[in-house]
């Protein structure tokens, strides 16, 4: 887990003055290195904290802020105010951030000396009113941050660190991320449209069109060694089941996919790109059975899903915010053991209070969440240009909590929605030959649905086994998105008025912010 994140830091930053003498000073600063190996030795915090000194002035604490912007190892700051450190010292630093910012609110001792206690210990240790002070600056100043409470030993207060440190991450990779699209956006649907100006601007992530013809420069140079090396490995990984299409028809289906997968990838490398899109009616030259034909003879649905398992962004039909939203699930949540992929939202199953939803795509779910060995199957498609024999990889997900969540563009900003969600045992489905998830959305399908609906979500979705609310809720504060959560404790009448409220908030905070 912590290899996963080695290219990363969190700096640690203590607030005290020197109003209270050298000794203070010396004691302030032996604290907080203990403090920090003791997060570090905790074997919690995936991402290493480094202490970068105490601030004891609006200088020391400016220059320690604008470091931090400049060095691309650190992903975020860490506050606490030890001793009383009077805020406007830091109204020049908080202007200057531009890392996320989690303010710590602890103590060096657990508990006070009630025998011994002096005036000398309240003056060394006054985070008390100190980390007050600090928190009405940020206030006032509309600073985004994470505030956690607790005692620094705390185990439950070291997972809400390590759970905004992995967001933190997983912002800091948002903001390198290039999305290329393969084709278009699907025509019509709206949902997967946007405006991707402003998606750069507010989150980072950049998309770019990617011509399909300069696909196929690289889909015609893989040689067929490389492919039937790739075949092999698949042969190794996933279970053969060759049934209709034959066994001819089978191996030249994998063996064109296992192509389509080494250009796809070669692609994103030469590119730069961490995510990317494809649409189903832009595969290359339109007639298969043309003499100079060039072009994917099938959905590249096999490769979409390898390539997610390997971290890559992926979005359906152009879906280029999903595309990205995976792509920051999977690098918040690496070393985690469940896994994650991009979800569609498919058919429903009236069952009473076990209604639920059944998740698919025509090909690509992500074998990170199966629940077994996936198997290696060929059957015919009949969406988009090529309705053809196809690749896939079959089978069905874990059982267990999980969430899913979504990017919607509402014109005047971004809604960050997710939804809580029980993954459950489906019944045999054995003439349904894709991937597939079976949940019942919280806290029942008919509420959760109607407020998924309310609230605008897509029937796209990044979904995660291993990741809860708490992470999409340290992420929409970073990034500055608005946020709606669905989950056991939710009613309809309480989430409408909180839609009409979001409504009003967000356009005054435009006026104050």
């Amino acid at each position: 887990m912590e290899k996963a994140f080695e290219q990363f830091e969190v700096w640690f930053v203590t607030g005290a003055q020197l109003l209270y003498g050298g000794d203070a000073v010396v004691a302030v600063d032996g604290h907080s290195k203990e403090m920090v190996d003791g997060l570090n030795n905790s074997g919690i915090i995936p991402i290493k904290v480094v202490y970068k000194g105490t601030a004891n002035s609006s200088k020391e604490a400016e220059a320690v802020m604008k470091a931090a912007n400049n060095d691309e190892k650190c992903v975020g700051i860490i506050t606490w105010m030890h001793t009383f450190s009077p805020a406007k010292m830091w109204i020049k630093a908080l202007q200057a951030l531009q890392k996320p910012l989690l303010h710590f609110h602890t103590q060096y001792n657990a508990e006070i000396p009630w025998e011994t206690i002096n005036m000398d210990f309240m003056n060394l240790n006054q985070s008390a009113h100190g980390d007050i002070e600090f928190g009405h600056i940020c206030t006032r100043m509309r600073v985004p941050r994470k505030v956690v409470s607790g005692y620094w030993k705390n185990e439950e207060v070291q997972k809400k660190i390590a759970v905004w440190a992995r967001v933190a991450a997983g912002v800091a990779d948002a903001k390198n991320v290039r999305c290329l699209m393969f084709g278009m956006n699907m025509n019509n649907v709206a949902v997967t449209d946007g405006d991707r100006v402003e998606f750069e601007q507010r989150m980072g992530y950049h998309v770019d069109y990617y011509p399909v013809s300069s696909l196929m420069e690289y889909f015609k140079k893989v040689t067929d060694a490389e492919v039937d090396a790739l075949v092999e490995e698949y042969k190794k990984l996933y279970e053969i089941k060759i049934d209709e299409s034959g066994e001819e028809v089978y191996w030249e289906k994998v063996r064109n996919a296992a192509k389509a997968e080494i250009a796809l990838r070669r692609v994103l490398v030469d590119e730069g790109a961490t995510a990317f899109t494809t649409n189903f009616d832009d595969l290359g030259d339109a007639d298969i059975d043309a003499p100079d034909f060039v072009g994917f003879d099938q959905i590249p649905g096999l490769a979409s899903q390898r390539l997610m398992a390997e971290g890559y962004g992926f979005g359906g039909e152009g879906d280029w915010k999903t595309a990205c939203l995976y792509r920051t699930v999977w690098a918040i949540q690496q070393g985690m053991p469940k896994g994650c992929s991009f979800l569609e939202d498919y058919t429903l199953n009236f069952a009473g209070d076990s209604s639920s939803c059944l998740q698919s795509h025509m090909l690509e779910v992500c074998p990170l969440i199966a629940t077994d060995k996936p198997k290696l199957e060929v059957h015919f498609l009949g969406i988009g240009i090529r309705k053809q024999q196809t690749a896939r990889l079959v089978f069905t997900s874990k059982v267990g909590r999980g969430i899913k969540a979504t990017v919607v563009d509402l014109g005047n900003r971004f809604r960050l929605i997710s939804q809580e969600v029980e993954c459950i045992e489906p019944k045999p489905m054995p003439n349904l030959p894709v991937a597939s998830a079976l949940w019942i959305p919280q806290p029942t399908f008919e509420i959760g649905a109607t407020a998924w609906i309310l609230a605008g979500g897509t029937h796209h979705s990044a979904f995660s086994y291993d990741i809860t609310e708490e992470y999409w809720e340290d992420f929409a504060e970073i990034m500055g998105l608005e946020y709606l959560k669905i989950n056991k404790d939710t009613n309809l009448c309480d989430f409408k008025k909180e839609l009409r409220m979001n409504e009003v908030y967000y356009m005054l905070n435009k006026a104050l912010c």
